[in-house]
C-alpha cells in the first residue's frame, strides 16, 4: 500500500519516497502527497525528482486497479523511467498551483452543500471549475448563492478532518451528502471534513484550512440537469 500524507496534511507539496513497483502506466511509491483521482476530484500533478536530479513528469494520478490500496503515478506513454527502477530513492513534487485550486474548489463546494440543504448526485472537482449537481426540483439562485459563499469565506470558519468509526457512520446517516460516491468501508473507520459552524461530511479529499483561503468563488451557472437534478457550476472570478 502507498502511504496517503495527503489524509493527514493536504499542505504538503512534497515528501521523499522510495520507488515500489513500475506499473499500470506509471509509478508505485511507498509514500505519496499525490492525491488519486476519485470522490469527484481530479487526480494530481507533478514531477518525480530522481537520482542525480533526473525529473520525470507525473501527468496524473490514479488508484491501482491491480494492487488494491496503492497509488499509480501516471507518467507518459514515451516516460524514459530508466532511472527510477524499484527501491530508488525520490522526490515527489506536486504542481502547487493545480492542487491549491482543488483544496479552493473542494471546500467550497462544502460550503455550497451547507446553503443548498439537497442531497447531492453528482459531483467535479478540477482546476479550472467546479460543479455540484442537486437532487432537487425548485430553482436556485446564481447571486445569492454567490452572496452566500462570500460570507462563509469571509467568516474565516476553521476547516479540519477526522476520523469516526463506521458503527457511528451508521448512527449518523444524514451525515452522508452524496447519492453517488458512498464512503470506503472496510477499513472501521470513515474520514469526516468539518468547516466549523457549517457543515460536516465524509470527505477524503483535500481542502484549505480556513474558508478564507477560498479567496474569490463566484457561481458562474446554475442548470435545469432533469426534472430532479440542478447543476451548479463554481469558478474562480476574473482579476
Amino acid at each position: 500500500m502507498t502511504e496517503e500524507l495527503f489524509r493527514e496534511d493536504a499542505s504538503l507539496t512534497e515528501c521523499e519516497a522510495r520507488v515500489v513497483a513500475l506499473a499500470e502506466g506509471g509509478v508505485i511509491l511507498d509514500r505519496t502527497v499525490f492525491y488519486p483521482l476519485g470522490g469527484g476530484q481530479a487526480g494530481d500533478t507533478g514531477t518525480l525528482v530522481g537520482p542525480g536530479g533526473r525529473v520525470l513528469a507525473v501527468i496524473d494520478t490514479r488508484k491501482s486497479k491491480q494492487s488494491p490500496g496503492a497509488v499509480v503515478h501516471v507518467v507518459a506513454a514515451d516516460a524514459d523511467l530508466a532511472a527510477f527502477a524499484p527501491g530508488t530513492a525520490v522526490i515527489a513534487r506536486l504542481d502547487i498551483a493545480r492542487r491549491h485550486a482543488h483544496m479552493r474548489f473542494h471546500t467550497t463546494t462544502h460550503l455550497l452543500c451547507a446553503l443548498v440543504p439537497h442531497p447531492v448526485d453528482g459531483c467535479s472537482i478540477t482546476r479550472d471549475y467546479a460543479r455540484l449537481d442537486f437532487h432537487m426540483t425548485e430553482p436556485l439562485d446564481k447571486e445569492a448563492l454567490t452572496a452566500g459563499i462570500a460570507r462563509l469565506v469571509a467568516e474565516a470558519h476553521p476547516v479540519r478532518h477526522r476520523w469516526i468509526s463506521e458503527d457511528e457512520l451508521d448512527a449518523n446517516p444524514g451525515l452522508v451528502r452524496s447519492m453517488s460516491v458512498q464512503p470506503p468501508r472496510g477499513l472501521g473507520r470513515i474520514r469526516v471534513l468539518e468547516i466549523e459552524g457549517v457543515d460536516l461530511q465524509p470527505c477524503g479529499g483535500t481542502h484549505v484550512a480556513n474558508t478564507r483561503e477560498i479567496g474569490v468563488v463566484v457561481v458562474t451557472k446554475i442548470e435545469k440537469k432533469s426534472a430532479m437534478t440542478r447543476r451548479v457550476v463554481l469558478g474562480f472570478a476574473a482579476p
